[in-house]
């Protein structure tokens, strides 16, 4: 299997914020009130671009955090100021507990909004359980509708199931329902269009994304990678996209467009070539315990080791604070020192 080395964690002490700072802030201004919680870095798909045929080497069981650790850090993020919880992966679906940690998140005051990205096998199975504990959303990863794509893209023909998932989000209430898709040159380039009908079908929004340079090959070729503006022009010749105003965009990644007038849209995220960094409400916290303030960050703050030695919660919020405070204004992709971090995405959460 494919060795990872080991991220760079930050010592407990350095802390260089303002003594007074408090909240999620960092020397921006920017707050964050979005928190991605990697509940597994486990899958069950092995997607070309985000890992190997064979995997990668999982994360050791007491390396995880449990139920209850989990739960107590995401509730001091909710505590200072985080008003939305996305549960994500690997693949979230493969945490047998993930129901209780729903309810457990739903049953916080205040009660921060839930969703969930996902690629979509065996959601059918659990959507309803997961609507009834309070999953408010689900996104669901899915870059073509041809099967022989899927199967070549993920190492896996399991299609039939991701829709299966898809349907069952939406009977289950899970709404707006989400496709995320990445376009990838001389792969499924040229069926966005069609990815984008079959959706508009089905009520889904769909989402396409930038591919970024987190596969843990180390692969990515920006050279090789299929623009934002290509993408728009691709679907411009099947459909009319008219631009919402930028004012309803907010923090939210993706730049909206009507599709033949509406009312049903499509989203474009340009991670790569026109970031949101100047309005990232985001921060992250991985299954085994580490805070990041950056997607691509190259260093991350441990919190399960002072957890797991009896700190207090005002010891974990300035540790959180501190390493929110240390977030660069930007993710520096298009920077000529630009190294992308270690950890690949399956084990950061998307």
């Amino acid at each position: 299997m494919t060795r990872l080395p080991d991220p760079t964690v930050r010592p407990a002490d350095a802390i260089d914020r303002p003594a007074a700072a408090a909240g999620l802030r960092d020397q921006f201004g920017r707050v964050a009130r979005d928190l991605r919680v990697s509940v597994t870095d486990r899958c069950n798909l092995r997607c070309t671009y985000c890992m190997p045929a064979e995997g990668l080497p999982w994360m050791p069981q007491a390396e995880m955090l449990s139920d209850e650790e989990m739960l107590r850090l995401i509730g001091l993020f909710v505590r200072d100021g985080v008003t939305q919880v996305r549960l994500t992966g690997g693949e979230p679906l493969l945490r047998r507990s993930l129901v209780d940690l729903v309810a457990g998140i739903a049953s916080m005051e205040p009660r921060p909004r839930i969703a969930m990205t996902t690629n979509g096998v065996g959601l059918d199975r659990i959507a309803h359980r997961l609507a009834a504990a309070g999953l408010d959303r689900v996104n669901v990863s899915l870059d073509t509708i041809d099967s022989e794509t899927f199967t070549r893209l993920t190492r896996r023909d399991r299609l039939p199931d991701v829709e299966l998932g898809l349907k069952a989000a939406a009977d289950a209430g899970l709404t707006p329902v989400k496709v995320n898709a990445v376009a990838m040159r001389g792969v499924n380039d040229q069926s966005v269009a069609d990815v984008l009908q079959w959706c508009l079908e089905r009520g889904y929004e769909l989402r396409f994304i930038e591919q970024m340079p987190l596969d843990a090959q180390h692969a990515w070729d920006r050279g090789d990678m299929v623009t934002a503006d290509e993408v728009r022009a691709t679907l411009s010749k099947r459909f009319s996209l008219t631009p919402l105003p930028a004012v309803e965009r907010g923090s939210a990644p993706a730049e909206r467009f009507l599709v033949d007038g509406g009312p049903q849209t499509v989203g474009i995220i340009a991670s790569v070539t026109a970031p949101f960094c100047g309005a990232c409400d985001r921060t992250r916290l991985t299954a085994d315990g580490q805070v990041r303030n950056c997607l691509f960050s190259r260093t991350e703050t441990d919190l399960r080791t002072p957890m797991r030695e009896g700190a207090s919660d005002d010891e974990l919020l300035d540790l959180m604070r501190g390493e929110m405070w240390r977030k660069r204004r930007g993710h520096g992709i298009g920077d000529p020192g630009f190294v992308q971090p270690d950890r690949p995405m399956s084990a950061i959460g998307g």
